[in-house]
């Protein structure tokens, strides 16, 4: 079976709307930086891996990953070699690396003022929309889980999902 990890198995439907809400969460660049720290999380064991690869297995643009390299090694997640032998590592143990600090590297932290979920100029707690009260639930869950939850156990689910979809595949 093909070893890339891509996840076209899933409706495209589907996948289009999950887009559309992670993206009032965090962008597509912290998507695909997630991807990368769990690519080379799962593949630890390796002194380095070449950018390239990553690229190729998640189907994200190579220039693209190039530049969010830069940003993870800037803020200390990962070690960038350079040279004939270069490639790159993670800079911690995977259990050390929340999601939210790859998030808030690559996008930074949350604005002090919140984004209206459906686009209005001011939302706040005194000036609600009519989704403000269950987007604030939704936006502290969603930030709470991603300041709990670490590289290594997202990696290891990661795993057992991928060796499901194949046994479904198969």
């Amino acid at each position: 079976m093909n070893k890339t990890h891509n996840i076209s198995i899933l409706r495209p439907d589907f996948l289009k709307t999950f887009e559309s809400v992670v993206s009032m969460i965090y962008s597509k660049s912290s998507i695909y930086g997630i991807q990368a720290m769990i690519y080379l999380a799962e593949h630890k064991e390796k002194s380095k891996i070449i950018v390239s690869k990553i690229s190729e297995d998640y189907k994200i643009p190579p220039q693209f990953l190039s530049k969010l390299v830069q940003v993870l090694a800037k803020h200390h997640l990962i070690q960038s070699f350079k040279g004939r032998n270069g490639g790159i590592r993670l800079n911690k143990d995977p259990k050390e690396i929340k999601i939210i600090d790859i998030v808030y590297a690559i996008d930074g932290p949350p604005p002090e003022q919140e984004m209206c979920v459906i686009g209005l100029d001011v939302c706040d707690d005194s000036v609600a929309c009519p989704l403000h009260n269950n987007w604030k639930i939704i936006r502290e869950n969603i930030t709470s889980m991603l300041s709990n939850e670490n590289l290594e156990k997202l990696t290891l689910e990661m795993l057992r999902k991928r060796k499901t979809l194949e046994e479904i595949v198969s």
